[in-house]
């Protein structure tokens, strides 16, 4: 009894962070769409001046450059487009998830994460990322969760 407690708390911290993942998406895409990328990249380019910064936080910044710029080359279409599907998904995901609202949701679910995990997985195999293989591990995990919850009995 106990480890099926321990399951749904885990369940429902994990959907949680989906749903504040997902908001966080959605908020992205929406500020990178109506600023555009290239405001948004001289904005980090003014946020991470390099007088601002030393030490070890060099890198990280380096990083965050990088990807300012290469989004505001591209374009950011894709970009946009996929912060905004993805996160209003696992936003409306967490929500009905969360909110308990019926057995319907769960193949819903199931259907969504694995189409996340198999995009993650396809987008590895043509450019390696830590990150990437990170969020379609925490998928992953977030599914066997899910799928859990679906073979309990409905209450």
């Amino acid at each position: 009894m106990q480890g099926a407690r321990i399951a749904h708390l885990a369940y429902v911290v994990t959907i949680a962070i989906k749903g504040f993942d997902g908001g966080l998406e959605t908020l992205a895409g929406l500020v990178i769409w109506i600023t555009g990328p290239q405001r948004l990249y001289r904005w980090v380019v003014q946020v991470t001046a390099p007088e601002l910064y030393e030490g070890d936080h060099v890198r990280a910044v380096e990083w965050i450059r990088r990807g300012a710029e290469h989004l505001a080359v591209s374009g950011g279409h894709f970009v946009v487009f996929y912060l905004l599907v993805h996160g209003i998904l696992k936003l409306a995901l967490a929500a009905v998830l969360l909110r308990g609202g019926g057995r319907w949701v769960f193949p819903l679910g199931t259907a969504i994460l694995t189409g996340f995990i198999g995009f993650m997985s396809y987008r590895l195999s043509e450019q390696w990322s830590d990150w990437v293989l990170g969020f379609a591990l925490f998928d992953a995990l977030t599914l066997a969760l899910v799928l859990n919850e679906w073979r309990k009995p409905a209450r």
